[in-house]
């Protein structure tokens, strides 16, 4: 089984890069899909996101309420450190779990694990390679204000919160290059999997 970590900012085009590899053949796991697995209603994390953060952040369906969480999150001084330290443990765990899982059903598989803060949540996993999916800071700008709806601040604010593209590109192994064209981003998608795929 070959373990390749698929990262890259907001709007810089990594869930198109992820469906190209799935369709290529590859089982791709998605961080912030398995993020909401583990604050499912009843979970160790939620008890835990519940006894640090209060009542008010589950709703009265026993679901993470998360635009109660997410304003205090921003708004408190060391409160995103303490989510981070109830989820990122229960995360990794799911993740290994379910990469485990490929592993023995398909000892070839080629996993892609999908995650949008890979540099800044430092995960730690035996990756083979690191994908990054980039696209300029200023393109990623007009995605988000012209095709997400979004404000000009507030899509400048989302992308300030990340790691810059220095950061990213420091850990690239691959780089997918997504400032053009749909098609031009998936002809290079294309590329970056016929490397890996050779390596492996």
């Amino acid at each position: 089984m070959t373990l390749i970590g698929l990262t890259g900012g907001i709007a810089a085009g990594k869930s198109t890069v992820a469906e190209r590899f799935r369709e290529h053949g590859a089982y791709v796991l998605d961080a912030d899909q398995q993020a909401r697995d583990v604050v499912a209603p009843g979970s160790p994390a939620l008890e835990g996101i519940r006894a640090r953060f209060g009542e008010d952040v589950v709703d009265a369906d026993g679901r993470l309420d998360r635009a109660k969480l997410g304003s205090i999150v921003f708004a408190e001084e060391g409160a995103r450190s303490d989510l981070e330290a109830i989820t990122h443990p229960a995360i990794r765990d799911l993740t290994e779990e379910r990469i485990a899982e490929i592993r023995q059903r398909d000892p070839d598989a080629v996993v892609v694990y999908d995650v949008p803060l890979l540099v800044e949540a430092n995960v730690q996993l035996p990756f083979a390679a690191v994908v990054v999916v980039h696209a300029a800071a200023a393109e990623r700008l007009r995605r988000l204000v012209e095709l997400r709806g979004m404000s000009r601040e507030e899509a400048e604010r989302r992308i300030g919160s990340q790691a810059t593209d220095e950061e990213r590109l420091a850990i690239a192994d691959y780089v997918v290059d997504a400032d053009g064209s749909l098609d031009a981003t998936i002809r290079d998608a294309d590329r970056v999997w016929r490397e890996l795929t050779a390596r492996t």
